[in-house]
Order: structure tokens, then C-alpha cells, then sequence
């Protein structure tokens, strides 16, 4: 089997993989970073709250008991089963796990566009700004498209509590998403709770709103028409799909589709994909790595190491980050027609972490206890 990717779901991926099928399953990890970097925990290093946490990709490659190429991923070849990488390699397979990620894009001008590898700008470019009082306004945009949206609410509250640790009055804070409500897609009750979050800490909320900068430090808040003066703005950035040759472009954005088991169509159910360079419209790391969890068990399946797998059945589970306590959601797709949700302030899952996983959430722990 060959995995593409080194990010959360190509390693869920691959634990899981292990764990179903034991050493049924030759395994070649193809991915070209040297470390495996938590990134849900950037936003932490954004406003000085903490580190990021990372992992060096070959001890992890080690332990699931994979080899690990070094190179990228330029096509794949369902007909000859075939992975053909950057440098020129080809790698046959039985099965393929393309797990890459997707692509940040810029969305917003004249605004800094929040990437997790180089969170340390904001704190830099804008945080430090607030706290030497040359910045007196801060607006975080959440833009149209394919987006992970819990990083900007999650600075927004971490900003405000940064500016009261300093002392720092009359900073103005706002958040601008073109949600119905925050984080709408883990429901109502989530929105209702992050709403009354920011609204303790002062931050102002536009939803329904898409945001654009003619200029600097001017937003224009569509449909409305409103114009915020700001003297930065954050942007979390719009995600694009990978486009790799080979496979099913879902439209012009470049994802890959998927069907209930996680297999790509029109790949003999050899190719599968997970996380965020899939069409599934949620941009999420905890439903790549379910998404992993499913694809290994068909994986496992064709290895004959386990019955027939179930489906794809997404659950959304999130931690907040607010600079103080955190707050757990949690939404489980009802009927196919809308969402269960639940917020809590205690973890409600085994490992109290950012990204719930069944293999890599256990994994991490022991790695940070060795």
C-alpha cells in the first residue's frame, strides 16, 4: 500500500491500517516533510499562548511500520496502479490512501492571511502591534468558500484575552463570516455558545457577511454594504483542492471525490482519500481523520483483515481555544438532513486533545509522555 501525505489523516491512516491489519500490509509513506507538525495548535503560537507542537516524520513512519519516501506526489495511475512521484519515481500499489491536504490560498486583499506554518506573523505583525497600542482595531475575516473557520474565532478570543493580561483599553475586535451563525456547521447550540463567547469578550460578530478590502484598513461588508474601519485584518485562507493528475477533480477547485467508503471513483476501489483534499465540504481534521479510519478498514478489507467496513458517517468534533477555558463541541449528521449538537465544557471523548482520532490522538499522547 502507498500513503500519500504527512498531515494528520495520512497518519490516522496509517496507525489504523497497522492496527486492523497487522503485517498483511506492506507500507510505503510518501510525504516531503521532515517533521509532522500538530497545526491545530498554531493558533496558540499566533498570540504567544504557546508552541506548536511537531514530530519527526520518520520516528512516525517508524512506529507504524512504514517506509518512508522522502518526495511528493505527481500523478496517479488507477489503470497501472501506479504512484508517480516528484522525482520521478514509480511506486505500484494495491491500494492508495491520497491524504495530501489541501492548498491555503490567499481570499481577502490587503489582509494577513492566517497560515498555520507561519503563525508566528500574526503575533508579530499584529499582536504585538495591539500591545504596543499602534494597532486600536482588529477585524478577522472568515471568507466564502472552502475554509476552516474555528481558527478565526479562536483568535479573536485569544486576542481579547491577550490585550486584558496587557492592560491594553479600547482595542475593538470584530469577526466577519459569511456563516448564518459561528461555527454553523456543528449547529445551533455551538453558535449560540461561541456567540455569547465573543460577546463577553467584547468582540463584535457580522454574520451572513462577505468581506472585502478595496484598500487597507477598509472592510466592506457585502451585502450590506457596511465599511469597517480597521487598522489590520486578519484572514483565515480559502482552501483549494490538490488537482492531482489521475484523479476525479471535483469542479475547478481540485478536490477529489469520494463515495461511502472513502474510495474514489472510477479507481476499481483501489484509491482512497482523506482529509482535506476531498470534495467533503467540511474542512475539518477531525472528520479527515474519520475519514481515514474508514478507508483503512476497506484497505484492511481487500488485505482480508477484516469484514465488511461501515460507511463514512461524519461527527464533528471540535476544542475551542478562548485564552482561558476551553469549550468542546460536538455534531453528528441526523437523517441526512441536519445536525445533533452538543457543547460542553469537559472534553467528552477519551483523549483531551484538538483533533479527536482514534490511532493518532493515543499515539501523540504517549509520544509527549516519552
Amino acid at each position: 500500500m502507498v500513503i500519500c501525505g504527512g498531515g494528520v489523516a495520512a497518519l490516522e491512516g496509517l496507525l489504523r491500517l497497522r492496527s486492523l491489519a497487522g503485517d498483511r500490509v506492506d507500507v510505503v509513506l510518501v510525504a516531503p516533510n521532515d517533521e509532522f507538525v500538530y497545526r491545530p495548535l498554531a493558533v496558540r503560537e499566533a498570540v504567544a499562548f504557546g508552541w506548536t507542537r511537531r514530530y519527526q516524520l520518520w520516528d512516525v513512519a517508524k512506529d507504524g511500520g512504514a517506509e518512508w519516501v522522502k518526495d511528493t506526489v505527481a500523478s496517479v495511475d488507477p489503470a497501472g496502479r501506479r504512484v508517480h512521484t516528484g522525482q520521478g519515481r514509480q511506486l505500484r500499489y494495491d491500494a492508495v490512501l491520497v491524504a495530501v491536504g489541501g492548498r491555503p490560498i490567499a481570499a481577502v486583499d490587503h489582509a494577513l492571511t492566517f497560515r498555520d506554518a507561519e503563525a508566528r506573523e500574526v503575533y508579530e505583525r499584529v499582536v504585538e502591534d495591539v500591545e504596543d497600542e499602534h494597532a486600536r482595531s482588529v477585524a478577522v475575516v472568515v471568507p466564502e468558500g472552502p475554509v476552516y473557520p474555528l481558527p478565526a474565532y479562536e483568535l479573536a478570543l485569544m486576542m481579547a484575552e491577550r490585550a486584558r493580561r496587557a492592560a491594553v483599553e479600547g482595542l475593538e475586535l470584530s469577526v466577519v463570516t459569511p456563516e448564518p451563525s459561528p461555527l454553523a456547521a456543528f449547529g445551533g447550540d455551538a453558535g449560540n455558545a461561541v456567540s455569547g463567547l465573543l460577546r463577553e469578550a467584547g468582540v463584535s460578530l457580522y454574520v451572513s457577511s462577505s468581506a472585502v478590502a478595496p484598500r487597507p484598513r477598509r472592510l466592506v461588508l457585502l451585502p450590506a454594504g457596511e465599511e469597517l474601519a480597521v487598522d489590520r485584518i486578519i484572514a483565515m485562507p480559502r482552501i483549494a483542492g490538490p488537482s492531482i493528475p489521475g484523479l476525479a477533480a471535483s469542479g475547478a477547485q481540485g478536490f477529489i471525490p469520494i463515495d461511502a467508503q472513502c474510495a474514489v471513483p472510477g479507481t476499481d476501489g483501489r484509491v482512497f482519500a482523506a482529509g482535506d483534499a476531498t470534495a467533503f465540504p467540511i474542512k475539518h481534521g477531525g472528520v479527515g481523520t474519520q475519514q481515514a479510519d474508514t478507508a483503512a478498514a476497506a484497505i484492511a478489507q481487500l488485505a482480508g483483515a477484516a469484514t465488511e467496513p461501515a460507511p463514512f458517517r461524519p461527527e464533528i468534533r471540535g476544542k475551542l481555544l478562548t485564552g482561558g477555558k476551553p469549550l468542546y463541541l460536538s455534531a453528528r449528521l441526523v437523517n441526512g438532513q441536519g445536525f445533533d449538537s452538543t457543547v460542553s465544557e469537559s472534553p467528552p471523548w477519551p483523549v483531551d486533545d484538538k483533533i479527536v482520532a482514534a490511532e493518532l490522538g493515543p499515539y501523540i499522547a504517549g509520544l509527549d509522555h516519552r
